[in-house]
């Protein structure tokens, strides 16, 4: 049998990244963590994370035991609720991709408040967030959805593509489609975050198109704010909009990305997608 509080040592490593901030959380000693660790993977018969000087890293086993560990752990907290009188209060941690639009984001936090759910909203990259669903540090992603990643139960949300951002007194801004070589003089801003920032810069260049890049902003907003104050033009998914930003299509740049929601493998896809929260992103979505 193992004891929870060597279920909740193991989760803090992993929440935590290593083990001095882990036991800080757990308030024990160093040592004793380290211990406690040590009897969990006796326990299993496997070891659990390899130990480096910087970092410690989940073995397959490890991985595999955080998808359980996290679910136990889920269901002691509801048990506990449910007997102190306090109801099955839930919290939802939802990963959101960094340049999913501000607005979309406020409107999901909005129709979700109150009631008897609670969201934690954990931003990040791409990358972030499915490492964050591996190790079981969030129920469901609001990300990328991409051929190649079928380890998770997915719901598709929405597909849209990529246009240029530009000032409303910009001379192209009336223009539905501009051509690359258009902006050849133009000065540009660069998104950090773009998933598609190679294909961008492969785009101008191949036309020709070698701008001076006024700013690099890794925040969605602050890129949005630069454009509306003439600073520079920026590529950006079409979703995103601001006073004084001007929309249009960039020709030949065909790119498109497919949005929707991962659901991590310690939850019940099935049951989550009927929380409060995920019927929230669904609310957001369609009222975009």
């Amino acid at each position: 049998m193992i004891d929870r509080y060597l279920l909740r040592y193991f989760l803090a490593v992993i929440d935590h990244g290593n083990f001095s901030r882990a036991a800080e959380q757990c308030n024990v000693s160093q040592p004793t963590l380290s211990v406690g660790i040590a009897k969990l993977e006796r326990a299993l018969g496997k070891p659990l994370f390899h130990r480096t000087n910087r970092r410690v890293e989940l073995t397959p086993a490890g991985a595999h035991f955080a998808v359980h560990a996290r679910r136990i752990e889920a269901e002691f907290n509801l048990a506990e609720a449910a007997v102190a009188g306090q109801g099955k209060r839930r919290t939802v941690r939802l990963g959101v991709l960094a340049t999913i639009p501000t607005a979309m984001v406020s409107r999901i936090v909005a129709v979700q408040a109150g009631g008897d759910e609670q969201v934690e909203l954990v931003e990040g990259r791409e990358r972030d967030l499915l490492d964050r669903l591996a190790r079981g540090r969030i129920d469901a992603a609001l990300t990328l959805l991409r051929p190649d990643n079928d380890r998770y139960a997915r719901e598709p949300l929405w597909s849209e593509g990529y246009g240029l951002a530009l000032p409303e007194a910009h001379p192209l801004a009336g223009e539905a489609v501009i051509a690359g070589e258009a902006l050849a003089d133009n000065v540009m801003i660069v998104r950090r975050h773009c998933e598609v920032l190679a294909e961008t810069s492969h785009y101008f260049t191949t036309r020709g198109v070698r701008p001076f890049f006024a700013a690099r902003t890794t925040s969605e907003d602050r890129a949005l704010a630069l454009v509306a104050s003439g600073l520079g033009v920026t590529v950006m998914p079409d979703r995103h909009a601001a006073p004084g930003v001007a929309r249009a299509r960039l020709a030949g740049f065909d790119h498109v990305r497919e949005i929707g929601l991962l659901f991590a493998a310690h939850v019940d896809a099935a049951d989550l997608s009927e929380t409060a929260t995920v019927k929230a992103v669904r609310e957001a979505v369609a009222r975009a």
